[in-house]
């Protein structure tokens, strides 16, 4: 089964980049460039991860993630530009799973969502052989 990853960012480029990575590893998207669509569609879509920028243009991400929390118990991953141990901390702390900086190296990405999604799913963390 195809897991579903929604993506909610602002910045075309990047939700390009990540819908031929994630799709070219087996992966359905979605995407948002608002944080009000992306709740919208996190509700309905009901993906197994969200990948969640800081820096949208209706909202901040932080609020966001809050509102998602209220409900949503799956793994999200924070994708910003906001590199700041501050703004790392405090993602974490409302309930972030993981945060990675922008620029970030695919493969990187492709591994701690694997990660998120085992861990999520109750599946014992076995290295690749």
């Amino acid at each position: 089964m195809q897991e579903n990853i929604l993506i909610i960012d602002d910045e075309v480029q990047i939700r390009r980049l990540l819908e031929i990575t994630l799709s070219a590893n087996g992966y359905k998207i979605s995407e948002a460039s608002t944080g009000k669509e992306g709740l919208a569609l996190a509700a309905s879509v009901q993906p197994a991860l969200i990948i969640l920028d800081l820096g949208l243009p209706d909202a901040d991400g932080l609020d966001i993630l809050r509102k998602l929390r209220e409900w949503y118990s799956k793994p999200i991953i924070i994708l910003s530009v906001r590199n700041a141990e501050e703004d790392i901390v405090k993602a974490l702390d409302h309930g972030a799973n993981d945060y990675l900086t922008k620029p970030f190296r695919t493969g990187e990405l492709l591994a701690r969502i694997r990660v998120a999604i085992r861990q999520s799913q109750g599946v014992a963390d076995k290295p690749i052989l």
